[in-house]
């Protein structure tokens, strides 16, 4: 029995027209669709007429759907696959799938198509000679203040993610960590209010707060053009942001040393300095 194939399929960020020929043509032929909330994906394929059996495979069970997708496809079953927005494997649940296939010697057949990083990306006015993907921060403040000061030394632009009920926290520290850096928001891309906000985290923080965080966000950040400068480290200082964060003072030591590459004798020394 020939076996069938694993469709990546992008589908469209914001306007339904954001959809390519192809893309149309795989979910049209497809035996089944793999989407990450049937519930969205259902509208997509009403709107374009297109009649064809759903399953959920989504971040809470992608093991045992995953394992039963894969057995799918292996009895010659051809699968496209789908994400709420834009490329499937991209900070979403299909990333899992896709490398489960390969594993397996499935033939994967990637469809370009949009995605929010890129179109971003291109309206940032940032440099695109090079640029770093990192997707979502975490949700926890000590980690995401250790991400920002890791994004802070890359000297290529950087792409992140954000949900809009964090926008404002993860502002703040862009604000206290990034300083002056130029930072270029994009929400709600290619839909009616598609706005693209080009300015400092501070100015954004300001912005926001009083035209509100609707909409999914994605945030480019300035690489760093200083990066050759000696750059005078403030030790305690930094030491303080991550114990403020919840990390140990053993965490911390560790930490600094290494976003610095300073001696962790060195750092350990000042940490003695602090009283908790």
């Amino acid at each position: 029995m020939e076996r069938g194939k694993l469709y990546i399929c992008p589908t469209p960020i914001g306007n339904l027209g954001d959809i390519t020929l192809r893309t149309l043509e795989a979910l049209r032929e497809a035996d089944l669709i793999a989407a990450e909330d049937t519930r969205h994906t259902i509208k997509l394929l009403n709107h374009y007429e297109i009649r064809k059996p759903l399953t959920s495979y989504h971040q809470h069970n992608l093991k045992e759907k995953g394992r039963e997708l894969i057995e799918k496809i292996n009895k010659g079953i051809n699968i496209a696959l789908v994400s709420d927005a834009g490329m499937p494997g991209i900070s979403d649940p299909g990333e899992e799938l896709i490398k489960a296939a390969i594993d397996e010697g499935i033939d994967v057949v990637p469809l370009p198509g949009a995605t929010a990083s890129i179109t971003a990306l291109v309206v940032s006015g940032l440099s695109t000679h090079r640029f770093n993907f990192y997707g979502f921060l975490s949700p926890k403040k000590g980690e995401r203040t250790r991400e920002l000061n890791e994004i802070k030394g890359y000297k290529n632009t950087t792409i992140i993610y954000e949900a809009p009920h964090r926008m404002l926290e993860l502002l703040k520290d862009m604000a206290d960590i990034l300083g002056q850096r130029k930072v270029s928001i994009s929400r709600e891309l290619t839909k009616r209010y598609e706005e693209t906000f080009r300015g400092t985290a501070a100015e954004a923080v300001d912005k926001f707060k009083e035209s509100g965080f609707k909409g999914e966000f994605v945030i480019v950040v300035e690489g760093n053009l200083q990066e050759d400068k000696v750059e005078e480290v403030d030790i305690e200082k930094s030491l303080r942001e991550y114990i403020d964060g919840g990390y140990t003072k053993k965490e911390a030591v560790k930490l600094v040393s290494e976003q610095y590459n300073l001696p962790k004798n060195q750092v350990y020394k000042k940490s003695l300095e602090i009283g908790r």
